[in-house]
C-alpha cells in the first residue's frame, strides 16, 4: 500500500519479484526488480506497508498453529496454541483469522 494522495485508495500488490532496500542519505527506498511494463519503479520505505499473505501468517505462527477450519456460518476460524494456552481466531477471510493469531502472539510475547 501506499500512503500518498495520487494513488488514492488503489492498491499495489508486489508478488514474484525481486525487492531491494537502497540505502540514502535522505532515507531508504525500495527498488522493484524485474518490470517490464509502467510499474512503481520504487517506493520510500516509510510509504509502504507489509502485508503478508497467508502462507507467510501460517510460518509465522509455526508450531502454535494447530488448524484452520470454516465455520457453519461460513468465517473462518484459526486454532493456535501459545504458552500452553489455546486460543481462537475467527474472522470472515482466512488472512484475517491469521492475522488476528498472530498479533496475538506479538502482543502476547511482549507482556510479562
Amino acid at each position: 500500500m501506499i500512503d500518498q494522495a495520487e494513488v488514492g485508495d488503489e492498491v499495489f500488490t508486489v508478488s514474484e519479484m525481486t525487492v531491494e532496500a537502497h540505502s540514502y542519505p535522505s532515507g531508504t527506498v525500495l527498488g522493484f526488480n524485474g518490470t517490464t511494463e509502467w510499474a512503481l519503479d520504487s517506493v520510500a520505505l516509510d510509504d509502504a506497508v507489509w502485508l503478508p499473505s497467508e502462507s507467510q501468517l501460517r510460518e509465522i505462527l509455526r508450531g502454535g498453529f494447530k488448524s484452520l477450519t470454516v465455520t457453519e456460518e461460513g468465517r473462518f476460524r484459526v486454532d493456535i496454541v501459545f504458552r500452553d494456552e489455546p486460543a481462537t481466531f475467527v474472522a470472515d477471510d482466512a488472512d484475517d483469522a491469521y492475522g488476528e493469531a498472530v498479533l496475538h502472539l506479538v502482543t502476547s510475547a511482549t507482556v510479562r
